[in-house]
């Protein structure tokens, strides 16, 4: 005897929990179900438990969980096999081939062991047991058995899990599957040949770039904080690194994205709804608190498009996370008619120090100092609003209704859609200009106010098919037919935040997707960090 093994306890197919080092001599042996040589060696360990079972244990670790079964039912043994599928034990004891079997001593110390199967090295085997039980041999039928045959590879030796398996071992909060490239390879064409860029390139999410990303949150790396659909897969903080990495973020970046995908995995957001409809509607990214400041968050001049890190690569990280993780790719699930800029990333802050209303965060119920993330499903814009002429409160409001009566159509009224607009400082001054105060709930009145129109302009005609069909106009009461109906359903679905430079009359608006059960209701998590 030389080397003390790790010990263990595992569970047999009843349940029981099984120790190692047992206290008596014991021989252990590695297999699995769809080894031919496992197979053969089946029986004799069978024999050895059959014939010894009073002087020593007969331990079989089993790597596939479904597979001890057909191994127990295939042989008719009696001999119970232990779950060894998460195959820790295996890694633990360096197991290259199976079968491998080593005979053990009551304190867990064990002799060279036995790879594969060499006849003569099992009789040899067998006459160890025997000479240290003070046993008569188990009867096994060397004779039937061939000569020589080969093992097959562990299951812990498998690259698709065996970097988890040492990661585990090493106490590493990686566990992702390490992918090696070629020395003639470019990594960038590599990770676009893979699929996982959305077209645009990637950084590559070497280890020290994953453990640092992962340094920005608190949570353990394998902590799963939703399943992503629409392939429901397990997102982890791990994975929520890897893509922070993939599209640039700084680790700062990581409790957004948390709550981003808390959010977006939710029934009422809806994400695989929203990925897949031919409508092309694409997660709108709202950011309302401290934590704006922080991470330097653009809300200003230019804050709906390019040039600010944090805006830019938070918004790309949850779309390559729906890609990678949840599976909605252009052509499989997501069937986008004609595509979406936002596709890509829409990410902004809400320049809350600007705005003479309570902020985004604070109307959905949350503190002011809370830091907050709203995400909207949005089908179209920025769609720029521009008015350089209006003096008045109720003319501006008037155009931004008028700008607003583009959604889907100007002829589709009444619809359930939301709409989130974003109104310029220099507009929000003219909207404070009377007296410095103008409501939020003024302004979405007057919006409805100016997109009512007499039902009967929704009903189809030669200039457009779309609206009221003729038929179910000709059954309405004309006073129903004469009645004014606004833009929006509701009040509620019109969403208002200030962003901007203090320069410029343009406000702008994003046209929503379906809104309520059949599509998608926007969604507000608290940002922890």
């Amino acid at each position: 005897m030389a080397d003390v093994m790790s010990s263990f306890t595992l569970v047999d197919g009843s349940g029981n929990e099984i120790s190692f080092p047992t206290g008596r001599p014991a021989l252990v042996c590695f297999v699995k179900e769809d080894c031919p040589t496992c197979n053969l060696v089946m029986p004799v360990l069978d024999a050895f438990h059959r014939k010894w079972n009073g002087s020593a244990d007969i331990l079989v670790l089993g790597q596939t969980k479904e597979g001890n079964d057909i191994l127990i039912e295939r042989h008719g043994l009696g001999v119970c096999i232990l779950d060894d599928s998460a195959c820790k034990v295996s890694f633990d004891w360096d197991i290259e081939t199976v079968p491998t079997a080593f005979w053990c001593d009551g304190e867990g110390k064990a002799a060279e062991p036995v790879i594969g199967f060499v006849r003569d090295d099992w009789q040899a085997l067998e006459r160890t047991i025997c000479e240290a039980l003070s046993v008569d041999p188990s009867g096994a039928d060397w004779a039937a058995l061939p000569e020589w045959r080969p093992g097959c590879g562990s299951k812990s030796v498998d690259p698709l899990i065996a970097d988890k398996l040492r990661a585990e071992a090493e106490n590493s909060p990686i566990r992702a599957r390490k992918i090696e490239i070629a020395p003639s390879d470019d990594v960038f064409e590599f990770m676009f040949d893979q699929g996982f860029s959305d077209g645009l390139p990637l950084v590559p999410p070497i280890p020290e770039r994953v453990m640092r990303m992962l340094d920005g949150s608190p949570r353990g790396s394998q902590d799963v904080i939703a399943h992503m659909p629409p392939n429901m897969g397990d997102v982890t903080i791990e994975k929520v690194a890897i893509n922070a990495v993939m599209a640039g973020c700084k680790p700062e970046y990581m409790p957004i994205l948390i709550a981003a995908v808390e959010a977006v995995c939710t029934d009422e957001f809806n994400i695989h709804g929203v990925m897949a409809t031919t409508m092309g509607a694409s997660p709108v990214m709202v950011v309302n608190g401290p934590i704006r400041h922080k991470i330097g968050m653009n809300m200003q001049l230019g804050a709906l498009g390019h040039g600010n890190r944090a805006n830019a690569t938070i918004g790309r990280a949850l779309r390559l996370l729906t890609r990678n993780v949840g599976g909605s790719k252009p052509g499989g699930t997501d069937r986008s008619t004609l595509g979406n800029a936002n596709k890509f990333t829409m990410c902004f802050a809400e320049w809350e120090e600007r705005s003479p209303w309570e902020p985004l965060h604070v109307e959905r119920g949350f503190e002011k100092d809370d830091s907050v993330i709203t995400i909207f499903a949005m089908t179209s814009g920025p769609t720029l609003i521009v008015d350089q002429e209006s003096r008045t409160p109720d003319q501006l409001a008037g155009s931004l209704g008028l700008g607003l009566e583009s959604a889907f159509l100007p002829k589709i009224h009444m619809a359930p859609i939301d709409t989130l607009l974003v109104v310029c400082p220099e507009h929000v001054d003219t909207l404070m200009s009377a007296g410095g105060d103008y409501p939020k709930a003024r302004l979405r009145q007057r919006i409805q106010e100016v997109t009512s129109r007499p039902l009967k302009e929704m009903v189809e005609d030669d200039v457009s098919g779309s609206g009221l069909k003729k038929a179910r106009a000709a059954e309405m009461p004309t006073d129903k037919l004469e009645a004014l109906v606004p833009k929006f359903a509701s009040e509620d679905y019109i969403h208002i935040v200030v962003a901007g430079s203090d320069a410029g009359k343009f406000s702008g608006a994003f046209h929503g997707w379906a809104t309520g059960e059949i599509g998608s209701v926007s969604v507000s998590r608290k940002i922890e960090f």
